[in-house]
């Protein structure tokens, strides 16, 4: 087995560990008791995770003394909402969680997003750690602070920075997960090297087909964009500037899940993968990258067995012009100017809000 890989997350008084690596849920105890004055934390999770790993959890937090209730919230995006935040709320107080308490949240990004959400409103703030169990939230929403819920609005708009005190991605548990769900959160993953490691993306073209089987070459990919989104994070840490780049892809994909109604049509990784071979095939007809860009893109989403347009996604879309105002609902507008992550090339990406309307309907049209 190989030994786990911990990324320091450097934000001072707010600094936490990232620590990837294999068993790590069965050792949660150990790795959580130093955080505690008293031995005892409330776990959140949804009632697909709970299903598979809230018993280990809590064997594993009872092994070293740390006692625990759980509250299993329904799965999906739809959970990320105004009301299962107000009962995750209403629950955390009951169980009279204090400010020197932890929360614990198993699960994937709609569940690490929610209840750190919660944490960062409950008495002003409460510590929180990330079990994330799926692909997508070990490498992007465990890790950077970034809580919230979605709005009929748009997805994410409500929300607050609140970092976890830790985060514990078990490389194992994906092994529990679907083939659908995998490559979902693959999406996340190749888009650190679209956006700012071309070197990356080269290594992920040779090997990502075997992440899924090899646990070593899947514990790299995580580390690697984890490592990625921390350096980020510490430089930009409330998306001033450059930690808008992690958003490459997000500014179609968000807008496709409004469309889709948050439902089980588009998974989030989907969205971003599709996103990113839209924002890649933006840039070339905007003569800012050359085609073969978007290209090799596509090729690489095709080899992973993934959808890359529009016209994979089940049912019917908005026309182009809804599409284009609920990507107005993005957080990165600015004086109403929609602003995309753009690319001179695989692993240079850069934030622009030069693009011509008339252009992107074209690219979405075509799309289709």
């Amino acid at each position: 087995m190989t030994d786990p890989v911990t990324v320091h997350v450097p934000l001072g008084e707010r600094a936490y560990d990232v620590r990837i690596g294999a068993g790590l849920l069965a050792r949660a105890g150990a790795q959580i008791a130093p955080l505690l004055a008293r031995p005892r934390v409330a776990v959140v999770t949804d009632a697909n995770v709970a299903a598979l790993h809230l018993r280990p959890l809590q064997d594993a937090l009872r092994a070293e003394g740390i006692d625990s209730e759980a509250l299993v919230l329904p799965a999906g995006e739809g959970t990320k909402n105004w009301d299962q935040l107000s009962a995750c709320v209403e629950w955390l107080l009951e169980q009279q969680v204090e400010r020197r308490d932890v929360v614990v949240a198993l699960g994937g990004g709609v569940i690490g997003d929610l209840v750190g959400f919660a944490a960062a409103i409950l008495r002003r703030g409460v510590r929180f750690v990330q079990v994330p169990t799926t692909l997508l939230a070990q490498v992007d929403s465990s890790v950077g602070g970034k809580t919230g819920i979605n709005s009929a609005k748009g997805k994410n708009l409500i929300g607050a920075f609140h970092q976890p005190s830790l985060v514990l991605a078990d490389i194992n548990v994906l092994d529990t997960l679907s083939e659908r769900d995998f490559l979902a959160g693959y999406g996340e993953v190749a888009k650190y090297g679209l956006l700012g490691d071309a070197a990356f993306f080269g290594w992920l073209e040779d090997n990502a087909p075997l992440l899924r089987h090899d646990a070593g070459l899947r514990q790299h990919a995580v580390a690697h964009s984890v490592a990625m989104k921390a350096g980020i994070v510490t430089r930009d840490e409330t998306e001033q500037g450059e930690r808008a780049l992690l958003n490459l892809g997000h500014t179609f994909g968000h807008a496709l899940e409004a469309a889709t109604g948050y439902s089980d049509r588009l998974l989030h990784g989907e969205g971003v993968a599709i996103g990113c071979a839209l924002a890649f095939e933006l840039s070339a007809r905007m003569g800012l990258c050359p085609q073969e860009a978007p290209s090799r893109v596509m090729a690489h989403l095709r080899q992973m067995g993934m959808a890359a347009r529009l016209s994979e996604i089940p049912g019917e879309l908005p026309d182009d012009q809804e599409l284009i105002r609920l990507m107005g609902q993005d957080k990165k507008v600015i004086d109403g100017r929609l602003r995309f992550v753009l690319a001179h090339d695989v692993g240079d990406a850069f934030v622009s809000d030069a693009v011509d309307r008339a252009v992107l309907a074209e690219v979405l049209r075509e799309a289709r």
